[in-house]
């Protein structure tokens, strides 16, 4: 056989619906099974149980402290017969299952050290330091201990030097020859949830890149010293600053610099870490990595991680509420869009199947409508974490012996509608896009006000910089950082009260909204980057609605002065320039659905929430009702042209009067309903 004629081995590669194995596309539904923590004659049964659900791809975590023996050396099963990672892998394959593996070095997983050795812990020039130079401790159940520098030279070569072994270990199982299509490179890489930007990293390494930032970001030290207002500033003996302590606009480029350093450090990190394991045979497979709850408040730059892994993810752990239900879909609503720019589908890396035992308790129900409301969405993938049970872990669906528990039901009945319904092909539109630059995000950080209890604690429970930050002014006559935040949540009320569908995206996403909706609406804290302005400008250019609000864009990203202000035309019947008043922003969005044409999804009462679903053709395939509230509800859905519903997982059949559906949705949960004309 030629070879123009040979047939060459399937490969795989992301796509918006999930994974394309050679001509093949399967969806990216996963199951955690932690091989390391149940009986080998257990693996069969876990991962049949897992394929009982329906589902068809394992989620391994491989962690390092665990396979490291005390002289340095990896077990591999030779001693241990429950850290045969291989044969588990093989037993997989056998099964007809694919894997995603996650080698670290950072695992948590609820492991004492998070999966690090001890050694390695306990080593001082691998250690994060504090202002004082002292290590930072992180206060976890069962063991606090002292977090890993991910700026450390000597850290990171002996992460090196366990990604070797583990790549070179499994490389041979990496598809089509084995079962492995995904590797995840680190797990939640937010500086060890120790992420205040005073908080750490004052390791001399993490030092010296702050200090090679700097120069490749301003090029020349007359520059340096020019934004700084120092006119002995040196590149070489430069500082981050260890508190804040900025009194006009012109002081916060230090601080707000201190903070990208740290978005720098992660991204090197990770770079590197990717790099040893595809030397190391790991090479010809996508990476992944998950951003935790409060993304938005940590180091986690999604346009550096995104530039680095192929596929960008989140972990949902959340418990039914309103509150909740606004933050899944901010969250959610940015995956979706920042998937969609890159080719790949919207992916929960962790969707939570119950709870380690020093969180509060999350049920069954929660996990329900926190998996229901994220696909409602634009969720079109997720890995169950956990899909079966393990010692630190409470509520998982398949018991530790593979056996079913009545939570299994759901998972079943989900995983069987979301193939059904073809939900994997379906498109949720946003009409409007909110915009959150990511030096609003900085901003946020750097006057976060409450030390190591971090910014994103304030953001898992619904807080934002009202409650977190201080309402220093820098002499602007509001605390800008305050008002954008506040501006964000009033045009989300606004646009979630007209029933107009919205994203919430960071402003690296900018042109993604203005080729996905029809109108984009920027928060601005007074200062804009030149890349969001530009992106501003081509869209004015294209004729796109662009509104600017709570402040007029006087600064750049470090709020330095522009020469004059940034100023873009009013667009008919929407103002270019918006406030922070409350109800002149709803009559602001009811002036521009009508100027617009804006869509809206007809549902009541008010408390109810609904998305819709379309497919290719612009046809209404799915429905989600969701109940946020402690009172049940029974909503009403206008779909014209829909006869019928059924719940997609329940069976329940509802029948359309005058277009309208009437739908039972009990308190605190979602319905999912496939429709039909």
């Amino acid at each position: 056989m030629s070879e123009s004629t040979e047939a060459k081995p399937a490969s795989v590669s992301l796509s918006e619906r999930g994974l394309r194995l050679g001509s093949r596309e399967v969806p990216l539904i996963s199951g955690s099974v932690h091989y390391f923590r149940l009986d080998p004659r257990e693996w069969l049964a876990a991962l049949t149980g897992l394929q009982s659900l329906g589902i068809e791809i394992v989620d391994v975590y491989v962690p390092w402290g665990v396979h490291e023996q005390g002289d340095g050396s990896f077990d591999f099963g030779a001693i241990d017969p429950r850290l045969d990672v291989v044969r588990f892998l093989e037993l997989a394959r056998e099964l007809g299952l694919l894997a995603i593996v996650r080698p670290g070095p950072h695992i948590n997983a609820e492991l004492t050290y998070f999966g690090i050795p001890e050694r390695v812990i306990w080593n001082t020039d691998c250690q994060a330091r504090s202002p004082r130079g002292k290590p930072v401790v992180l206060p976890v159940p069962p063991l606090a201990f002292p977090v890993p520098s991910y700026a450390s030279t000597v850290f990171l070569d002996e992460a090196d030097r366990w990604l070797e072994a583990v790549a070179e270990k499994l490389s041979y199982l990496l598809f089509p020859a084995g079962p492995i299509v995904l590797c995840q490179i680190d797990n939640e890489g937010a500086l060890y949830f120790r992420d205040g930007v005073y908080d750490q990293d004052f390791h001399p390494d993490a030092i010296a890149t702050y200090r090679d930032f700097l120069r490749r970001k301003y090029g020349s030290l007359e520059r340096l010293r020019e934004v700084l207002h120092d006119p002995a500033a040196d590149f070489d003996r430069l500082l981050p600053p260890l508190r804040f302590a900025a009194s006009s606009p012109l002081d916060l480029a230090r601080h707000l610099d201190a903070a990208e350093a740290q978005e720098e450090i992660i991204a090197r990190a990770f770079l590197r870490m990717k790099r040893t394991l595809q030397r190391s045979g790991f090479a010809g497979i996508p990476t992944m990595h998950n951003l935790p709850f409060g993304e938005g408040s940590t180091p986690l730059d999604p346009k550096r991680v995104n530039q680095v892994v192929d596929l960008l993810g989140l972990d949902y752990y959340h418990v039914a509420s309103e509150v909740t239900r606004a933050e899944i879909a901010r969250r959610t609503s940015d995956l979706a869009v920042r998937a969609h720019a890159r080719g790949y589908v919207p992916f929960a890396c962790e969707l939570g199947a119950g709870f380690p035992p020093f969180f509060p308790p999350i049920t069954e129900a929660d996990s329900a409508f926190t998996a229901l409301c994220a696909l409602a969405y634009g969720l079109r993938g997720f890995n169950v974490y956990m899909a079966v049970e393990r010692d630190r872990w409470i509520g998982a669906p398949i018991d530790r012996h593979g056996k079913r528990r009545p939570f299994a039901d759901f998972w079943e009945s989900l995983v069987t509608a979301l193939v059904r319904t073809d939900f994997f092909g379906l498109h949720v539109a946003a009409e409007v896009h909110l915009v959150v630059p990511r030096n609003v995000r900085r901003l946020a950080r750097v006057m976060h006000a409450f030390g190591p209890v971090s910014l994103a604690a304030f953001h898992v429970s619904g807080g934002d910089a009202e409650q977190a930050c201080f309402e220093d002014d820098f002499g602007l006559g509001r605390p800008v950082v305050i008002d954008a935040a506040q501006f964000v949540r009033h045009m989300e009320a606004a646009l979630a009260a007209e029933r107009i569908p919205f994203a919430v995206v960071a402003g690296d996403l900018t042109e993604q909204a203005v080729q996905r909706g029809k109108w984009t609406v920027v928060a601005c804290a007074g200062a804009l980057g030149g890349e969001i302005r530009a992106a501003i400008e081509r869209g004015v250019a294209a004729h796109h609605p662009f509104s600017i609000g709570p402040h007029l864009a006087e600064r750049n990203a470090i709020f330095q002065p522009l020469l004059s202000p940034f100023r873009i035309p009013d667009h008919p019947g929407v103002p270019a320039l918006l406030g922070l008043d409350a109800e002149s922003l709803r009559g602001t969005v009811r002036a521009a659905r009508r100027a617009l044409g804006l869509g809206s999804v007809q549902c009541t009462p008010s408390a109810v929430f609904a998305t819709v679903h379309r497919d290719s053709a612009g046809h209404a395939r799915v429905a989600f009702l969701i109940n946020p509230s402690s009172r049940a509800y029974r909503a009403e859905l206008t779909l014209h042209g829909i006869e019928r519903a059924l719940d997609a997982l329940d069976g329940s059949e509802f029948r359309a009067r005058s277009a309208a559906l009437e739908v039972p949705v009990p308190a605190l949960s979602v319905r999912m309903l496939q429709l039909f004309e």
